[in-house]
């Protein structure tokens, strides 16, 4: 599968930011996206299970208000928000830690729709080793799955087990970290910390030994 790397790393804006959260420090990870699309048709691909399933991984449960959803492999939570076709909100439950998740559709220009994800997590020892490339990076992947889909909805998704080992994979997944080591650089993050957190996350993703700075 041949994949514009430059192109695709462009099209997502990432922020990060600190804030409380029940009473604690937080951090929020935020990426924006626009798709060739309609609000709805995107809406349509954020909430039903079975496009779902073709852009990001199988979901089972209750997709509807206070529904419980189990993602195969990964999370699962409550949808606690949802006013269609534009906000969604819902738990992030992985093990023993519970984080936050909402989605928002909103137009953005003529035959477009524009896609923002807010992941806000606790402050953690795993925010300290990663930063922000521990949810924005997979998010981020998440993003790519999203315009595969509806730009090429009859090929099928990408392979999560080899994706990394590609050289379209790997560059991605550099380039994500990157990105964000420099999105936590520009919230206040100092510069030799974001980075060797970036390197982390890179090593992490595509399984290679962290760099050298």
């Amino acid at each position: 599968m041949e994949l514009d790397v430059e192109g695709l790393l462009g099209a997502v804006e990432r922020t990060v930011w600190s804030l409380e959260r029940d009473g604690q420090p937080a951090r929020a990870v935020k990426l924006t996206r626009s798709y060739a699309t309609t609000v709805e048709d995107l809406w349509d691909a954020v909430t039903t299970a079975e496009r779902i399933a073709r852009w990001f991984g199988p979901v089972s449960g209750e997709l509807e208000l206070g529904g419980r959803y189990q993602l195969a492999g990964n999370a699962g939570g409550t949808i606690t928000q949802c006013e269609p076709p534009a906000y969604l909100g819902l738990t992030w439950e992985f093990g023993d830690n519970v984080s936050w998740v909402e989605a928002q559709v909103a137009a953005d220009g003529a035959g477009r729709a524009r896609l923002s994800l807010t992941h806000t997590a606790l402050l953690s020892d795993h925010w300290h080793e990663f930063g922000p490339g521990a949810v924005g990076v997979g998010w981020e992947m998440g993003l790519l799955g999203m315009a595969l889909h509806l730009t090429r909805p009859n090929e099928p998704k990408i392979d999560e087990t080899t994706f990394h080992t590609t050289p379209e994979g790997k560059a991605l997944l550099t380039g994500s970290s990157e990105a964000w080591g420099r999105a936590a650089i520009a919230a206040g993050t100092d510069a030799e910390v974001a980075q060797a957190s970036a390197r982390r996350t890179t090593a992490f993703y595509t399984g290679e030994p962290v760099a050298s700075p």
